[in-house]
């Protein structure tokens, strides 16, 4: 299980209540979450009903054969950030990158992230690092 997050992902839903929400078909000019997400994957998420003022942003899983998204993590909604009890009818469900998730550079060109930085690859600094710091950890730096 990886996570995934992919632009154009889009399906609908009939799906009522605050369980499991059954995939039933791409809209048009999108692909389906098994064709961009993947089988077993998990992602961000956003459900939009149709019609009723009913929405939710949050964090799921996709079932082993992607027909179906477990809501795992609700981070905003129109109940109180809480997950929904969906209403009968049509609701939209599609891949987003949550606010709260994005890292950002603010107007005074700073970027704040609230938890560890990971770096796989290779860590390039400037040219000029004189009054910089670089610490290590016994290992590496």
């Amino acid at each position: 299980m990886a996570f995934v997050l992919n632009d154009r992902v889009k399906e609908t839903s009939t799906t009522t209540g605050t369980g499991v929400i059954t995939f039933a078909g791409a809209v048009s000019g999108f692909e389906t979450f098994l064709a961009g997400i993947g089988n077993s994957n998990t992602t961000y998420y956003v459900i939009a009903h149709q019609t009723a003022n009913e929405w939710e942003v949050g964090h799921g899983t996709l079932a082993a054969d992607s027909s179906t998204l477990t809501r795992t993590n609700v981070y905003t909604s129109s109940n109180s950030d809480s997950a929904v009890d969906f209403a009968a009818g049509t609701k939209d469900i599609f891949c987003s990158l949550p606010a709260s998730k994005a890292v950002v550079e603010d107007n005074s060109n700073n970027v704040s992230i609230g938890n560890n930085l990971t770096i796989g690859g290779i860590l390039t600094l400037p040219d000029n690092t004189s009054g910089k710091i670089l610490v290590g950890d016994g290992a590496s730096y």
